[in-house]
């Protein structure tokens, strides 16, 4: 952690986004030495903590306890955003409506814990919910500013959304943009390639000028999945080149604006 860390800086990032401790997921249990451990080295690399990443189903088994955990850790870390997943969901019916339910039911009972620590809960567009349409239908029963949306940009993509089509089932309540591109191949048992960025057809570029469009003041998360996908180019290859595009892209949304 305090290597990748260090590159972050070097490289000239802002945050980190936490998904890994020393290459295993975070263990919302771990000791109080080792949380101690983690918050040096992120002040000692001066980046802040922009997320604490669970792999927290709401639809799954008594996600509650484990929720309110990470809240606590996210907390210590100083970190302003638990990421959620949504979890399994049936296709269509009662039994949609009622896991759905369920999962409003989670988040509705961790809102007090999370405004009282500050630390937001964040609803990736992944798997089941990968539509924002989905992550939608879920933030709509759940009235509290301490719950919204993570928008990783690959997977409404794969659901067939057009970037404005997140943004308008979304917009107010993105917490976190995760930005990644991918091409599709058929080889690949996802069908899916992840690419650097721009070398892809993931609307990225049109996310962020949604983004910047809609005064959105949050952070935007490079995400590099090496440790899933060890095919792909090494993160001293893939983090640099994501930063210089996105700050090309958003240097251009910028004037683009100012001349309208």
């Amino acid at each position: 952690m305090a290597t990748a860390v260090s590159l972050g800086r070097s490289w000239g990032y802002d945050g980190v986004e936490l998904r890994l401790i020393d290459g295993e997921l975070i263990d919302p249990g771990m000791g109080s030495g080792d949380r101690a451990r983690v918050k040096r080295t992120l002040a000692a690399a001066g980046l802040p903590a922009v997320a604490v990443d669970s792999s927290i189903q709401l639809t799954g088994e008594e996600p509650g306890t484990e929720l309110r955990r990470f809240l606590e850790l996210a907390s210590e870390w100083e970190a302003p955003l638990v990421r959620v997943f949504g979890g399994p969901l049936p296709g269509d019916g009662p039994g949609r409506r009622a896991r759905l339910a369920a999962a409003a039911q989670v988040l509705e009972a961790a809102v007090p814990v999370a405004e009282r620590l500050g630390v937001a809960i964040g609803v990736e567009t992944h798997d089941a919910f990968c539509a924002s349409a989905t992550v939608a239908e879920l933030l709509a029963l759940v009235d509290s500013a301490a719950v919204g949306a993570v928008w990783d940009s690959h997977h409404p993509h794969r659901a067939g959304e057009r970037a404005a089509d997140v943004w308008a089932n979304l917009g107010p309540r993105i917490l976190l943009a995760q930005v990644k591109d991918a091409r599709r191949d058929a080889e690949r048992a996802d069908g899916w390639q992840l690419v650097l960025l721009g070398e892809g057809e993931v609307p990225v570029r049109d996310m962020l000028g949604l983004l910047a469009a809609g005064s959105y003041h949050g952070w935007v998360s490079v995400e590099w999945e090496k440790r899933w996908h060890p095919e792909i180019a090494e993160p001293e290859t893939a983090l640099p080149q994501h930063l210089a595009v996105l700050g090309t892209w958003l240097g251009e949304i910028t004037e683009a604006r100012d001349r309208a």
